[in-house]
């Protein structure tokens, strides 16, 4: 699609990705898989930024005993091309474990093996992706009063390069959440970096460990650290009674069907409201049914036995920490006596959950020309292609961030291998004729690194 006459501007991909996590993986997977089946002429052009050094995914929460919380079936390829190579089933082919997966009988991989699924399918279209690129500007390049090219600038150390798209894919990703006034620090973790973090707890014999949430990662997080220091005291702190069940009844995963975007799409405000509603319960601040009963069944134990260290604050909620050089002091207020206690704790984790990167906060100018709700929400349409200005000619996409319109499945994998073949669609409808020379002629080519040095003065980000 991007191929042009001698003469033309300089080469224009089609897309550019930013970020590439795995709805950017599939998204390459599935340019890859398009541009084998139509040839050179027709193909696809695309480039994608990420500003990891390699692909990782949620690395802080790869416990070696988590499970996913959605089918293999629901990878990066199956629901949108069942045949792919690239398919979970076709990684275990290729690592010969394929006959005992199927043994297995299990319909949910360990989350650690499903990491390293993506890793694989990454490999296999990094011809397409500069790691190690943090998006420093957008910016928008017309003509006649239309934008139509973006050129984006990358920086990989002290250097800077400057690509030209017809459109953005943008997975930007999310951002750990934390709760108002509380910063990040040697003793005060969010869960997105257990991992990481837990290692420097090695050798210091911890006493106490306070885990604030009440969501699966939570639970997780409180059945890892109490199995990773046998002598400590493991604090679950939540203002529920216990932690709630996931429903992943039949009926209720029909909100993760592919249909069930377009009549959300539809649907008036206040339906949207009541299915979120109805069923939230299919994924926020819900633990697996195991998981809760191997954490009571823990606890009764040690009731048992007399030796209580897994412990479950409920009906409360932690409104404080005081981080000192030894100790955090973690004030616990009960919601229904307003009884305050003060926790001595080695560390405080946060297991608050994510939100969505702004979408438009890499745009810059660009993200002018974007248009908002009356709730200051971006309008996206049905195609994950933000509303614009009609003079604004490129495409922009979300892969995420896009939950008020779309749906429950945003954020989520249960839908990616699908959304990516309706963004790859949208981008093929609205492709331009291919021009000739003279209309070319009075684009301006991209700028060179040394031009748009003297005008980045920030640091964008890309996940």
């Amino acid at each position: 699609m991007s191929q042009g006459s001698p003469g033309d501007a300089p080469l224009v991909h089609d897309l550019i990705g930013i970020g590439f996590g795995p709805s950017n993986v599939a998204m390459a997977i599935a340019l890859s898989e398009h541009n084998a089946r139509v040839g050179r002429e027709e193909a696809v052009t695309a480039h994608f930024f990420e500003r990891q050094p390699q692909f990782g995914w949620h690395r802080g929460m790869l416990i070696d005993d988590a499970t996913m919380q959605v089918s293999f079936l629901k990878d990066l390829v199956t629901l949108r091309n069942p045949t792919s190579e690239y398919s979970f089933l076709c990684y275990l082919q290729s690592k010969g474990r394929l006959i005992d997966f199927v043994n297995h009988k299990n319909l949910f991989p360990l989350r650690v093996e499903f990491h390293d699924y993506f890793e694989w399918a990454a490999s296999k279209v990094d011809d397409m992706v500069s790691y190690g690129h943090e998006i420093v500007s957008v910016e928008p390049v017309e003509r006649d009063g239309v934008v139509e090219y973006l050129d984006v600038t990358a920086r990989a150390g002290d250097e800077l390069v400057v690509h030209r798209a017809r459109n953005l894919v943008l997975g930007t990703g999310l951002r750990p959440k934390m709760p108002e006034g509380v910063e990040r620090s040697d003793r005060v973790w969010h869960n997105s970096d257990l991992l990481r973090k837990v290692e420097g707890l090695e050798g210091t014999n911890p006493e106490r460990i306070v885990v604030v949430g009440a969501g699966q990662s939570a639970a997780e997080n409180v059945a890892y650290l109490h199995r990773r220091f046998p002598e400590a005291e493991i604090c679950a702190v939540f203002s529920r009674y216990g932690y709630s069940p996931a429903d992943d009844s039949a009926f209720a995963n029909r909100i993760f069907d592919p249909e069930a975007v377009d009549e959300y799409f539809t649907a008036p405000d206040d339906i949207k409201r009541k299915l979120m509603g109805y069923h939230g319960n299919t994924n926020y601040s819900v633990v697996d049914i195991d998981l809760i009963d191997d954490l009571y069944r823990q606890a009764y134990q040690e009731k048992v036995l007399g030796t209580e260290r897994l412990r479950f604050i409920n009906i409360s909620r932690l409104t404080g920490v005081e981080d000192g050089p030894d100790k955090v002091r973690a004030f616990v207020t009960s919601l229904v006596t307003g009884e305050e206690t003060v926790l001595e704790a080695d560390v405080v984790v946060y297991a608050t959950g994510y939100t969505p990167a702004e979408p438009l906060g890499l745009l810059g100018p660009v993200g002018d020309r974007c248009h908002r709700d009356d709730q200051g929400r971006v309008r996206v349409e049905r195609d994950y292609r933000l509303a614009t200005d009609p003079e604004l000619r490129c495409g922009i996409y979300l892969q995420g961030g896009t939950e008020h319109t779309h749906g429950i499945t945003s954020s989520l994998l249960s839908n990616t291998a699908i959304r990516v073949g309706e963004i790859l669609g949208s981008v093929l409808d609205r492709a331009p004729v291919p021009a000739g020379p003279t209309a070319s002629a009075s684009v301006p080519a991209p700028p060179s690194a040394d031009e748009v040095r003297s005008v980045v003065d920030g640091v964008g980000t890309a996940r």
